[in-house]
């Protein structure tokens, strides 16, 4: 699948754009990561909630083979009967993006907890001690 044939997946959606990366793409909105390409099939990230509902549609999670296990990343594939139906895929995807969103909010956070909450006080520098 190539970038061309995704755009026209996420139509209804809006613009993507798609990088490559390991052998697939990774599919962004708004400079968020919110799908992925692999092993041909268009993968949305997911939450409990979102991986639950997928699931019951019949959808299956990225996975691939680790060197001693089944590594699975939090991606589902987009069930069947919607990517007939480019206002399913765009409903879909708007939810992948949100948990896409949320986790890269929180991925921020802990890496920089003063830009999480700009009205928390900086943590003030030690001063090197004085040589005598």
């Amino acid at each position: 699948m190539d970038a061309d044939e995704v755009a026209d997946i996420f139509a209804s959606f809006g613009p993507v754009k798609c990088r490559r990366m390991f052998g697939g793409l990774g599919i962004y909105a708004d400079g968020v990561m919110f799908a992925l390409v692999g092993f041909g099939e268009i993968y949305l990230k997911a939450d409990d909630a979102l991986a639950a509902r997928l699931e019951g549609e019949g959808a299956k999670p990225f996975t691939y083979e680790g060197k001693s296990r089944m590594i699975s990343l939090g991606y589902w594939s987009i069930p069947d009967r919607r990517l007939d139906d480019p206002d399913a895929v765009a409903e879909i995807a708007h939810a992948a993006l949100d948990v896409a969103r949320r986790a890269a909010e929180a991925k921020a956070s802990r890496s920089n907890p003063a830009k999480s909450n700009p009205h928390r006080p900086k943590r003030a520098k030690p001063k090197p001690a004085k040589r005598t």
